[in-house]
């Protein structure tokens, strides 16, 4: 199989979709591999590197008509172009919060597999999971910068000071990323306080620290309560395939102090701040909204690109490995998985919750095939 890496062009998306030791993988079990030009520049990875392992480097557009296309964000208009009916394309899509990329998906007959959509039996999100450490751990670092007076911050140091009180960190979700964002929250020496709406995952995290941090069962009350003390609030909740629900409301945001920061790691899924309809890059990755600091970067591993580059490899080449080595169809059905993951199929949109949240037309891929 051809297969084809572009150079990511979404702002300060510095990662890409496989290093050199993902693509010689790929080589070695007989497969071409095109890299565009650079594409591997914003995680210290030279186009040398990958010509050294086998692969090709070429344009925009011989990357783009390769049989599957490796990304790591969603595509962009500029790059709807590309888009062909004969083409499999396996990244990051968030369809949910983006009609138009589906639209264009659709209207182009692309097959989609995304990241975020690929399941396990036991509903675990092997893709997604490792960008969702590294942005859950990122939350409390540029919460703990945002909370700054440089940075239009209230001027609050999460650990404190003999005699002085910590930062207080509340997490909403307690997933992989809300899980994340509590180790580096604690770490720091802040107050924790982690709200979820599974008991049963509050007892474990009550366990895992030692019960150092304190748990909350995630309603609108606790909510509200905890939002008016909270100096930094993470937006960790996830709804695989749907867009994020809002759990926290402008009146919410309103009641917190004045120069607290949010930071909202669901803002690919929608957000769940009422107050966050903005999507915002790592330019310029802060506004203020109700006198509080919102920082809504859709693409926050993108700002730690060697680390996610090679996170996200280690978790994707094991499935794309099987793309490669088969047609499309035989390997989603043998491969419940893959097969979940998919989004669009010959023009037919084949994930109910997307199709859902977007009041578009879903259709049973298991009909189509």
């Amino acid at each position: 199989m051809k297969i084809g890496i572009p150079k990511e062009i979404k702002n300060n998306e510095n990662r890409v979709a496989l290093p050199p030791s993902g693509v010689y993988e790929l080589i070695q079990a007989g497969h071409q591999v095109i890299v565009e030009t650079n594409a591997g520049v914003g995680s210290a990875i030279s186009d040398e590197e990958y010509q050294q392992v086998g692969a090709t480097i070429a344009h925009a557009k011989d990357a783009w008509s390769a049989d599957m296309v490796l990304k790591v964000k969603e595509p962009l208009p500029e790059e709807y172009a590309y888009f062909r009916e004969d083409l499999l394309l396996f990244t990051y899509l968030h369809l949910a919060a983006n009609k138009p990329v589906a639209d264009a998906l659709l209207k182009a007959k692309v097959n989609t597999i995304a990241y975020e959509s690929v399941q396990l039996n036991d509903r675990s999100l092997p893709l997604l999971a490792p960008m969702s450490e590294i942005a859950g751990r990122m939350a409390a670092q540029i919460g703990a910068e945002f909370l700054e007076s440089p940075q239009g911050g209230k001027g609050i140091l999460l650990a404190g000071v003999p005699g002085v009180r910590k930062g207080n960190v509340v997490i909403i979700g307690g997933g992989v990323a809300g899980t994340n964002a509590a180790k580096i929250a604690y770490g720091l020496g802040s107050n924790v306080t982690i709200l979820d709406v599974n008991i049963n995952r509050l007892k474990e995290l009550d366990a895992q620290f030692n019960g150092q941090i304190q748990t909350l069962l995630s309603n609108t009350f606790n909510i509200h309560q905890q939002l008016r003390t909270a100096d930094l609030v993470v937006g960790a909740v996830l709804l695989p395939g749907h867009k994020a629900p809002t759990l926290v409301t402008r009146e919410m945001v309103r009641d917190m102090p004045d120069r607290s920061v949010i930071v909202d790691i669901a803002i690919d899924q929608g957000g769940i701040f009422e107050t966050g309809s903005q999507t915002t890059t790592h330019d310029n990755p802060t506004y203020i909204e109700e006198h509080v600091i919102h920082y809504a970067v859709a693409n926050m591993p993108g700002a730690v690109a060697q680390t996610a580059t090679y996170a996200l490899s280690n978790a994707t080449l094991p499935f794309a490995k099987k793309l490669a080595n088969g047609t499309f169809e035989q390997v989603i059905k043998s491969d419940a998985a893959l097969f979940r993951g998919v989004n669009t199929y010959r023009g037919h949109l084949v994930h109910e919750a997307v199709a859902s949240d977007l009041s578009l037309p879903y259709t049973s891929l298991n009909e189509l095939l």
